[in-house]
Parts: C-alpha cells; structure tokens; sequence
C-alpha cells in the first residue's frame, strides 16, 4: 500500500469517526420551582401586626430547550396581595432566547431585566431582602420587550434593550414610549468586576424618567463584597413620572462564608430624595433614611436554605418610629 492510500484511509477514518461520533441532540424540557417562606417578629414601636407567617413568593416555570442555540422559559410569580391570605398570580417570564452565535444572544418577550441581576447574584439572599434597585423601585425585575446580549470581549459584557417600561404586572404601554437603555459588565480579574447601567423612559406630558447606576463586586472563595450607587431622575419610582422629583441612594454588602455550609452578612442602604423648590424638606421625607441588616445564612441541602436576620430602618424624619425587625427566611428551590 502506497504513501498516498494510507492518507486516504486514514482522512477516511477521521471523517467516519466524526460523523458517527458527533451527538444526536434532543430537545429537552424541566420544571422549575421556587418558595419563600418566612417568619418575623416585629419590635416597632406601636406596630399592631407583631409576628406572623409569610408565604411571600411562589416561583412556578417550565424550561423548553428546542436546539443547542434556542429556548424557552415561562415563570408564574404568586405572591400575597392586600387582601392578606389572598394569592394573585402573574406571568413575570415568557421568554425566547436565541444565540445567533457564541457572542451574540438575543431574548424577547417578557423577559428578566438586566439592570439589578448581577448586583442580586452576588447578593445572593433575594428571598431574604431584594437588591438595593430593586427594592426601592429603581426598576423592574422583568419586562416586556426585546434585549441584546453582546460578549464583546472576555472581559466586557453588554446588553441593549428596550421596554415598554412599567414592569411584568401591568404591561400595557399607555403612552405609545418605551424604555430603552444599556449596561455594561466588565471584569477587571476573576474577583472584581464593574457593571454601569443607563436607560431613559421619554412620556408624553413630563420630562423623561432617567436611570443611572454603579456597581462594584469582589468575589473570591470564601468572601463577597459588593458597592453599589443609583440614582432616579424626574420619577417617583421607574414608573410615576413626575418631574424634577429625583432619589438616589447607595449600598454597601459583605458576606463571609464560615464553615459547615453557613455564612454570616452585614448591608447598609441609604436612600434620599431631593428637597423641591419652597420645600424646607425632601419631597419623599417621611421614607428616607437608612437600613442596617445583619444576618447568617444555612445552606441545610442543595435547594434548601434558611437565614435568620435583624433589619432596622431608620427615617430621616424623627416624628416616625424607625422599623425594627427580626425575620427567619426560607428559600425552597428545584
């Protein structure tokens, strides 16, 4: 057998192996579901609820791979509303996403916002206490609309959406204006990396409501700190316009792990309102002021976790009594 045969046969071999070799995909789908549970006793002065029982969320979704470049999510949120025991749910994710390649991923449809979900990652107790954007409604946690995700390098991640601007709970656009705005990831090592965030939701009658934030996080095995500062612009919340009413605020996180799957925390929030023309003081004044939390997390199993924490908040206006508060949280998830 010549020089020429054997390069054949072996050219011959390698494509036979590969072709008979490579993976047949299956398109596949799972549930997903996810509680939190709590339990609290309230120390505010004068404060008539002192203990109860919370079902605070209930997370029910189902996960459709179609390719190895496309799925689909749906995820109902059912959560109390003020009618007390009474539950109401929402679809808050119907998304499709698409990875046209491995740096390019478009997702449409009612779909997580990209503006507080890395900050709440390294968080990490969402069902304990949301994120600072988050938990003063700077945005919302999803939307209906259409997101960019771009990898434009290794180290610098970004993403363009637009919106319809007012959240998964009342998704009607009244005015015919959309949200639309842009973050910025980028990883300065494999322990620190800086997130910028930038949107503008124009109306009709007002000026536009603008958002701006700033987000460092260090992580390494055992520690995680994260510095975060935001500020809202012609807008009571993401989505009451009312002009030259601005807030801003920044928070401050740090969470150590110990051993026997435990880790103990510590976050400060401040947040503030601007005071308007003739006002002696901040239009929002009676809900400014600051929080302190200080807590331990117990990972009991995989999907199971409990966190016992001590919140205070304390109003810049003295005449209200400043929120004290001890809560047991329990997050269940599969």
């Amino acid at each position: 057998m010549n020089t020429n045969n054997i390069l054949f046969a072996l050219i011959l071999i390698f494509f036979s192996n590969n072709l008979f070799s490579q993976d047949v995909f299956e398109p596949n789908g799972s549930p997903h579901f996810k509680v939190f549970w709590n339990y609290h006793n309230d120390f505010t002065k004068d404060v008539t609820k002192t203990s109860a029982f919370e079902l605070k969320r209930v997370y029910l979704g189902y996960k459709y791979i179609f390719s190895k470049n496309m799925s689909a999510k749906i995820t109902y949120d059912i959560g109390s509303n003020s009618g007390g025991s009474a539950y109401t749910a929402y679809v808050k994710i119907a998304q499709l996403d698409w990875k046209l390649n491995p740096k390019i991923k478009l997702s449409l449809g009612l779909i997580g916002n990209k503006q507080f979900n890395d900050q709440e990652g390294l968080w990490g107790y969402r069902y304990a206490y949301k994120g600072f954007l988050n938990e003063y409604k700077f945005g919302a946690s999803a939307d209906l609309g259409f997101n960019s995700e771009f990898s434009v390098s290794s180290k610098l991640k970004m993403n363009l959406f637009v919106f319809n601007g007012e959240g998964y709970k009342s998704l009607q656009d009244d005015d015919g204006y959309q949200r639309i705005g842009a973050s910025f990831i980028y990883n300065f090592s494999d322990k620190i990396f800086g997130k910028i965030y930038l949107d503008s939701h124009p109306s009709k009658d007002a000026k536009a409501i603008t958002n701006s934030s700033i987000f460092l996080g260090y992580k390494e095995t055992n520690f995680r700190l994260g510095v975060e500062y935001g500020k809202i612009k012609n807008g009571r919340t993401y989505k009451n316009v009312d002009d030259g009413h601005n807030r801003d605020g920044y928070s401050i996180f740090a969470i150590q792990s110990l051993k026997n799957n435990f880790e103990i925390y510590a976050r400060y929030d401040s947040i503030g309102s601007n005071i308007l023309s003739l006002q002696s003081n901040s239009w929002n004044y009676n809900n400014d002021g600051n929080l302190m939390i200080f807590g331990t997390q117990y990972e009991a199993t995989k999907g199971v976790k409990f966190n016992l924490n001590y919140r205070l908040f304390n109003h810049d206006n003295s005449t209200i009594n400043n929120k004290s508060a001890f809560f047991l949280n329990a997050e269940i998830k599969i």
